[in-house]
């Protein structure tokens, strides 16, 4: 049996940094980027967590301009149903967050969970079935770390209509939409959330 890691305080200090600078990214350059780095990035997310190692991750790539678009004319009626619910200086501000790169990331994701797996014969999810959905989060969370390793970017882009998705791309009735995830080279690095930039809350 191998000897694990030491992880010293050095290393420490770097996770500490990498989760500081682990950013919602909206505006990406329109770089390519190498499918070797995204391959090495998916083979990590599988050491991810599961319950009942059931991996109920389903990567969908988005490559397709007619799936782009489908994808894109969701978020817009999706985002003006969500402008119409804001009044005044608070709709405003909205209008005026960028809150997805759908035009411009180079990689994109669709990410489901697989209600009917068969993989893991439903260990640890009989009295929690949710335990399916977490674990997709956090291969999720597991890619987006490895991802900012690399100094990509990752944009998770939830204003969508889960089954206008799932229809646009033609997935089993028992997948689930998780996250359509946008993914490439940032445009600019803060560590600062565009959020707390904007003034969504104190606004």
């Amino acid at each position: 049996m191998s000897r694990p890691p030491v992880f010293d305080e050095d290393f420490s200090r770097q996770f500490a940094e990498l989760l500081r600078w682990r950013r919602d990214v909206r505006r990406f350059r329109r770089d390519p980027v190498p499918s070797e780095l995204i391959e090495t990035l998916l083979a990590q997310t599988r050491l991810s967590p599961s319950v009942g190692n059931a991996q109920p991750w389903r990567w969908v790539s988005i490559a397709e301009p007619a799936r782009r678009a489908a994808v894109q004319d969701s978020f817009s009626r999706c985002n003006a149903d969500a402008l119409a619910s804001y009044e005044g200086e608070r709709a405003a501000l909205y209008a005026r967050l960028k809150l997805e790169g759908l035009r411009e990331a180079p990689v994109q994701f669709a990410v489901f969970c697989d209600h009917g797996t068969a993989r893991g014969h439903g260990l640890g999810r009989a009295t929690m079935p949710e335990m399916l959905d977490y674990s997709v989060v956090a291969a999720i969370t597991q890619f987006w770390l490895s991802a900012r390793v690399h100094g990509l970017g990752v944009g998770w882009v939830s204003i969508l209509d889960p089954r206008e998705i799932a229809e646009a791309l033609d997935t089993p009735p028992r997948w689930k939409l998780v996250a359509y995830l946008c993914v490439g080279w940032p445009e600019e690095e803060c560590e600062v959330p565009d959020l707390v930039r904007a003034g969504w809350e104190s606004g």
